[in-house]
């Protein structure tokens, strides 16, 4: 993919004053969805005067995104990594982890509460109804995490909270391929089912599939996106 200019890779960017983790934020969602491309090169004067922030928030996002891996320092600056196969194949297999960890823990202990898991399923109900799917994304990790809430495990809610902003924006990516969402719903459906009902190998069964089915479509938008 070739290297866009610098206005052309900030349009979609709204240049209204932003705090440091908003500069974060649009950062991070620009460069997982493809809108900035690999090798671009992260001026903090033009990262300044496009966000109407100080140069000290535009450092810290910098920063962060390096231990994300999603931008590297060279001699003359920074410049945008992107993700690779590799990485996207190791985020979801950090993934599969965790939620096994977390969904294992809630199935084999009785009278865990998993009225947050219902009340996200209902949000994601809604926004398929009303056809927003900006709406279903974020219920849809949301629902994913009342997981990690439920479990109990701080640490490991803490492990997946490092994560989770990038799979925020993966899942934008990975429901824009999807032409019905009513499939995911009711992924989502029978992973809560079958997590109420206490049975950890059908639980891990579903949540195996659904994870490797927004993995397949992770590296389809990507091999897209670099074709």
């Amino acid at each position: 993919m070739h290297n866009q200019t610098w206005e052309q890779s900030f349009d979609s960017l709204a240049p209204a004053p932003a705090l440091g983790h908003h500069v974060l934020a649009q950062l991070r969602r620009a460069i997982i969805t493809g809108d900035l491309a690999a090798g671009t090169h992260l001026v903090e004067s033009k990262l300044s005067a496009t966000f109407d922030v100080s140069r000290g928030p535009i450092r810290d996002a910098l920063r962060q995104l390096q231990v994300e891996g999603l931008v590297e320092s060279r001699r003359r600056g920074t410049y945008v990594r992107g993700l690779t196969s590799a990485d996207i194949e190791e985020l979801y297999m950090i993934r599969e982890l965790l939620e096994f960890a977390a969904v294992r823990a809630i199935c084999e202990r009785e009278g865990v509460d998993l009225e947050g898991v219902k009340a996200e399923l209902g949000r994601m109900r809604e926004a398929f109804e009303a056809g927003d799917r900006q709406a279903f994304a974020s219920a849809d990790l949301q629902f994913h995490t009342a997981f990690y809430d439920a479990a109990g495990y701080p640490r490991l809610s803490a492990v997946w909270a490092q994560y989770r902003p990038t799979f925020a924006d993966m899942l934008a990516v990975t429901n824009a391929q999807d032409g019905d969402l009513a499939p995911t719903l009711r992924d989502h459906e029978l992973l809560l089912e079958s997590v109420a009902g206490g049975d950890t190998e059908g639980t891990l069964e579903i949540l195996g599939r659904h994870i490797q089915g927004s993995l397949d479509r992770m590296r389809s938008a990507y091999g897209a996106k670099t074709a």
